[in-house]
């Protein structure tokens, strides 16, 4: 697959990082191979982990192409830069198409990245996974590698102002491979998840104490922060989905 726009990107990243006096906590990154099909499985806290994500995998020199929702592709900016880093339209009404692309790339030897919680933890915890991860492995026949980032979300995420001021430290966690089979894709889903639950507690556990005092707004209520609980979370997804629906209501009564 031909890249033009990746390295570049890439290198306009790094240099971001170290403007921003960002330090990187990275651990496991020798879980992704150095090639062939890999798929990996990334927790969801922020409007940057594509930006972040990819990094488990640049000490492999892998590329990620990214599993994204339609409206990036959609935005007259991100779009063409979406596509021009052969990242992965996914239409949730629709999700066929997504799910073949990610196969044929992942057959081709590529690297791709899936969300398995689909959309932001507003509780910064794990969300329920659907099981598109383990079946779209499972299919192509690739390792399915863990990931966990931590640090992200302070900078953007949602019903918070964006943050970029200096000095925040990022982790990036990842797992042994995992190797479904398909075969009951309920159980290999949880027992992805049980493993990315173990490595994100330890992540913020292991995560600059200076950092996240008690009450913080970006720490989990289980950890003493003041971030939502899962419930309330999956309130406010509920209500930010109503809204959103009633939005796209009006939209169509004004055609």
């Amino acid at each position: 697959m031909r890249d033009i726009t990746y390295p570049p990107i890439i290198l306009t990243a790094k240099a971001g990082f170290r403007a921003l006096g960002q330090t990187f906590q990275m651990s496991g990154t020798e879980h992704v191979p150095r090639t062939g099909g890999v798929l990996l499985a990334v927790n969801h806290i922020s409007y940057v982990d594509f930006v972040y994500g990819g990094l488990a995998a640049n000490p492999s020199r892998r590329l990620v192409r990214f599993m994204a929702k339609r409206e990036l592709f959609d935005h007259r900016l991100s779009g063409p830069l979406m596509r021009s880093l052969h990242h992965i339209e996914v239409d949730r009404g629709a999700g066929t198409q997504s799910m073949r692309t990610a196969l044929s790339y992942l057959e081709a030897g590529e690297a791709v990245g899936i969300f398995p919680e689909a959309t932001i933890s507003r509780s910064f915890e794990l969300k329920e996974f659907k099981h598109g991860a383990v079946r779209i492995a499972a299919e192509a026949g690739v390792p399915l590698v863990p990931v966990i980032l931590w640090g992200t979300h302070r900078m953007m995420t949602k019903d918070h102002p964006r943050d970029f001021s200096r000095g925040k430290t990022i982790a990036v966690r990842v797992a042994p491979p995992m190797y479904p089979t398909g075969e009951d894709p309920a159980a290999e889903t949880a027992a992805l998840r049980r493993v990315m639950a173990s490595l994100l507690d330890e992540t913020i556990r292991t995560y600059p104490a200076e950092e996240q005092p008690p009450g913080s707004w970006w720490l989990p209520a289980s950890y003493g922060g003041s971030a939502p609980t899962p419930e309330e979370a999956l309130r406010l997804d509920a209500e930010e989905k109503r809204a959103r629906a009633a939005k796209r209501k009006a939209a169509r009564a004004k055609k």
